[in-house]
Formats: C-alpha cells, sequence, structure tokens
C-alpha cells in the first residue's frame, strides 16, 4: 500500500531549519524570534492536532510568557536548548500542566512540581510547549487504551501510532516539536519510534531522573526522548542525562557526548538470528538484511549470537511490570487525588466504585495479574520465579557483550497495523514488544533508528542494544549509520 503524508508541513519537509540544534543556533544569534516562531507552529499544530489527536493540551499562555523572557535573556553555553519548543507526555510532572496519564481516574488533575528532567530542559532553555496523548497509565502498544482516544500515525491515519508513547512520537513525527519525551516501559518509545519513522531511545535504567514520572512498573521505567535526528538526540540527552539526589536509582556521572567519535569499520554485532525466524513480516526482514548488508559492507562483522532466556521474555516481563503496576497504581484510591465515586456506602465501597469507574480495562487487566502474582501461595511460584528469570537474563546479555559492540534486532516484529486489529486481544498486543522488552528487563540501552524505506512504504525501526552506560557511544553508533545515509534523515512523505 502507497500513500502521501498530507501532515507533511513546512515544519517536516525541511528537517535541518526546524531541528533543535539549528532553532536553538538561530535565536541565540537572533536571526530568528522564539515568540514568532511559536506563532506559526501553534497555528500549525491547531490545523493538524484535531485529526491526529496527539497532543492533549497546548500551553500556549505559558510558552509565550517563556519566550517573551527567554528574549530578554542573554544566552549562554549552557542554552544548548535556547527556545526550542519540547511536548511532555502527559505522565511526567510539569507544574500546572496536565498530568492525568490519559485516565479518567485522574481527569483534570494537574502537575504539582516540575519532574528532573523538565527541570533540566528548561535551564538550557527549552519551552514546554504541551502534553502529548499516551496509553493510560503507560499501559499498551498501540495507543488504544486512552481515555482521549486513539492517536494516528501520521503516515496513514488508519494505523495506530504505537505505544504507549504514540502522542510523542506523532508529535515529533508531525513537526508539532523537535524534541518530545516518552517513557519507556517495554519499549514504548523505541516502539512508536519506529511505526512513526523517527528516532527514540531508551537510555541505561537509571541513566535518566525518574523523579517526577508517575510510575508504572519502576524497575523498568525510563524517562526517553524523541528526535528526528541523531544530533538532536545527543543534545538532549546531554541536558538530562546526569544524577540527581531525588532519585535513588540514578546513576551517578553525566553524559559525556560521543557523537562524532564512533566508526563503522571495526564494530562487530550480534545477531539473534534464532528468534527472528518466525511471526517478522517479510517488509521488516527486507530492511533488516538491507542494513547489515550495508554495514558488512563497511567493514562491520556480524555473528550469531543465542541469549537462551529470551524465550521467558513476555512472560518474565508480564509478570514484574504487572506486579509493580498493581503497587504502584494502589496510590489511586479516590481519598487524596483524582476521581471519587459518589454516593459510596463505605470506605470499600469508595475504593471498589472508585477505581471500577476510574481505570480502563487494560490498565484493571494488569492490576489484577499484578495482584494474583503477589498474593499469598503465588509470589514464589510466579513473581519470585520471574524475577530469578530476569537476573538469569542480564547476565546472559553480560557475556554476549564481552564477545560484541551491539546486539541488532528489529525494534517491532511489524510496521504499524490497523485500528481494532488487536485492542480486544491483550496476548497478540503484547507480542508486538517482545523485541524492545528485554532492554528494560536487562536495564541496558537501545535506541530505535528509521530504515530508509522507499517513498510510500510504511516506516520500519530497526533496534540496536549496547552495554549498561553505552548510551554516548550507542548514540555516536547511531549518528555513524546517519552520515552514511543507511537510516532515514527526512520525515517520510
Amino acid at each position: 500500500m502507497k500513500f502521501k503524508n498530507k501532515f507533511a508541513s513546512e515544519y517536516t519537509a525541511n528537517l535541518e531549519s526546524h531541528s533543535a540544534s539549528e532553532l536553538a543556533k538561530n535565536f541565540k544569534s537572533g536571526k530568528s524570534s522564539p515568540k514568532e516562531y511559536l506563532k506559526d507552529l501553534f497555528e500549525n499544530i491547531e490545523k493538524l492536532n484535531p485529526e491526529l489527536n496527539a497532543l492533549t493540551s497546548l500551553q500556549k499562555e505559558y510558552a509565550f510568557a517563556k519566550a517573551e523572557e527567554l528574549e530578554a535573556t542573554r544566552a549562554t553555553d549552557e542554552h544548548t536548548l535556547f527556545g526550542v519548543p519540547v511536548i511532555i507526555k502527559e505522565n511526567i510532572q510539569k507544574l500546572n500542566f496536565p498530568l492525568e496519564c490519559a485516565s479518567k481516574i485522574l481527569k483534570g488533575y494537574k502537575g504539582q512540581f516540575n519532574a528532573t528532567a523538565v527541570s533540566s530542559l528548561e535551564k538550557a532553555g527549552a519551552i514546554l510547549i504541551g502534553t502529548a496523548n499516551m496509553d493510560e497509565f503507560a499501559m499498551g502498544s498501540a495507543n488504544e487504551h486512552s481515555a482521549h482516544g486513539v492517536v494516528k500515525n501520521p503516515h496513514d491515519t488508519s494505523r495506530v501510532s504505537g505505544g504507549s508513547s504514540g502522542g510523542s512520537a506523532v508529535a515529533c513525527a508531525a513537526g508539532f516539536a523537535p524534541l518530545t519525551l516518552g517513557s519507556d516501559t517495554g519499549g514504548s518509545v523505541r516502539q512508536p519510534a519506529g511505526f512513526c519513522g523517527i528516532f527514540g531511545i531508551k537510555p541505561t535504567y537509571g541513566r535518566v531522573s525518574r523523579y517526577g514520572l508517575v510510575a508504572f512498573g519502576s524497575s523498568l521505567d525510563q524517562i526517553s526522548p524523541f528526535a528526528r535526528n541523531v544530533t538532536d538526540l545527543d543534545i538532549i540527552m546531554k541536558t538530562m542525562a546526569h544524577e540527581d539526589s531525588k532519585d535513588a536509582t540514578c546513576l551517578k556521572g553525566s553524559y559525556e557526548s560521543q557523537l562524532n567519535h564512533v566508526s563503522l569499520k571495526g564494530k562487530k554485532i550480534g545477531v539473534l538470528r534464532s528468534i527472528l525466524k518466525e511471526g517478522v513480516d517479510d517488509n521488516v526482514m527486507a530492511e533488516f538484511s538491507k542494513l547489515e548488508e550495508n554495514l558488512k559492507k563497511r567493514g562491520v562483522t556480524f555473528v550469531d549470537i543465542e541469549i537462551p532466556s529470551l524465550e521467558h521474555t513476555l512472560s518474565v516481563y508480564y509478570l514484574i511490570a504487572c506486579a509493580e503496576a498493581s503497587t504502584n497504581l494502589s496510590r489511586f484510591d479516590g481519598i487524596r487525588f483524582g476521581h471519587r465515586a459518589q454516593n459510596t456506602e463505605d470506605l470499600f465501597d469508595l475504593y471498589c466504585r472508585t477505581r471500577s469507574e476510574g481505570f480502563g480495562k487494560e490498565v484493571k487487566r494488569r492490576i489484577m495479574l499484578g495482584t494474583f502474582s503477589l498474593s499469598a501461595g503465588f509470589y514464589d511460584a510466579f513473581y519470585g520465579k520471574a524475577q530469578a528469570v530476569r537476573d538469569l537474563m542480564s547476565r546472559q546479555f553480560d557475556e554476549a557483550f564481552k564477545s560484541v559492540d551491539y546486539i541488532y534486532l528489529p525494534t517491532s516484529p511489524a510496521s504499524a497495523f490497523h485500528f481494532g486489529i488487536n485492542a480486544f486481544d491483550p496476548i497478540k498486543e503484547y507480542l508486538y514488544d517482545v523485541f524492545t522488552i528485554p532492554a528494560n528487563l536487562t536495564g541496558v540501552p537501545a535506541i530505535s533508528v528509521p530504515a530508509p524505506v522507499k517513498n510510500g512504504a510504511l516506516p520500519v525501526g530497526l533496534q540496536f542494544m549496547a552495554q549498561r552506560g553505552k548510551d554516548a557511544e550507542l548514540i555516536g553508533f547511531a549518528a555513524a549509520l546517519e552520515k552514511e545515509h543507511l537510516v532515514a534523515t527526512t520525515p517520510l512523505v
């Protein structure tokens, strides 16, 4: 099927002019004005967003006030994102911005403080302009589980955007902002990045502070960025990736860019060939193989590797993630914040009715599964065993990285699918995360890069994983791919 992206605009047609790096440069020099840029940008967003449904709020008044403030400020070297518009997922705290997590139970709730990532962006001069749609409480792979309605793929509006950070992915791909933030618990940034034809990275667990992120799976969640080019991805990682005393899981040290210091020649890449034999669509395998062959021509060595524990990926992930979700979402009880059921008989009735009315089907499904796996008599058999397999998987990944620089997989087994196909079949939907989940379970960094597909073809995401802590090297590798034109460097129209 061929199509034309009718959402292509001047904001996506000229990638370089509307990149974060170019905008910051122009705003600093006075060549253009953040306020004037925002006027045109908001007009574009208000024209396109009603159909795409990517944004849940557009904070125009706040953005213009920040633009005026910046225009009266003398830019310094620290202002790496001076005047650059940024959109955040609706589960990241920003004072007085909506924090509904796409759920009825938090309808009308607003951020009470700034997440560390948000504070870092604003310190660098970024202007937060709105919040993005998502799967409810970040639970989903298609952005079909949202109280705000589905998010449509800008390349074909009959297809899903991917999830759970679908709104952030579409906002970036459609030119609403050069940089957007999502959260990645099992692939929730990389998968929609692949579906929408842009870049998305899940950093090493703890590399970016989680302070201010509404928790789904605390040992898996990671605030993660989207961008339309690798340079912008590098800039936002330098801005956000630093230690934070407010997050006990945050790593020490900071991100040191290797943008122009990673060569393709001599790299050794492991391929998990055995798990690609079934269930991967032909168009995805074609792009996967094409990049492999092109890299071989540039001096890259590929070796087949095995990580036996990966056969348990989905089982381990959904036991651990749902158990943590059951615990984290217990705070939404109708007492402290959010929706509260009316005319209840007693406290127990208040809890039951509030949560029944406020949570969607997918969230309820995961809470029940998690509660069951943590219950007396089943904890060791399910949750405990899942954690043991997770530890084994981490050791096997560590062993694999002793002999290879990166591990290569498709981002998803297929390109974006049509609405409704998997919405009522959770097991089928969960399978779309089979290649992204291992990075969350093991804590390693992973990046989805867009394959340079033919004009009119559906986007395909290709994924590379690196050893824990090697986020900068991984982005440097992606930059080398971009320099060699082995990945898509412009939006697909």
